[in-house]
């Protein structure tokens, strides 16, 4: 399967309690995803119904987290939860929904 590549970096900066971390490096990884990252985030930021959501964060987690599980979609952790998630996404595709 083609993938986009991503190196991912993520710093922790400060404790819950403000206090300054005690990590001397940070958490750096590559990983691959069928879909363009970058257009995903700007197309979520874009979107009126998701004002107020770190949209970055929502994008780029929510796609990790489903490139892994359609990399592994036979392991039984994720059996139960696929169905919602696909539901989910179809939900999130449509665009904002007039009420």
């Amino acid at each position: 399967m083609k993938q986009h590549r991503y190196r991912l970096t993520v710093e922790h900066l400060a404790t819950a309690n403000g206090e300054p971390s005690a990590y001397d490096a940070p958490l750096q990884f590559e990983a691959g995803n069928h879909d363009d990252l970058f257009q995903i985030a700007q197309r979520l930021r874009q979107r009126s119904d998701l004002a107020g959501i770190n949209t970055d964060a929502f994008a780029i987690g929510l796609k990790l987290f489903g490139e892994v599980m359609l990399e592994h979609k036979e392991h039984p952790l994720f059996a139960e939860f696929r169905p919602h998630f696909g539901a989910f996404m179809k939900q999130l595709k449509k665009g904002p929904q007039a009420d």
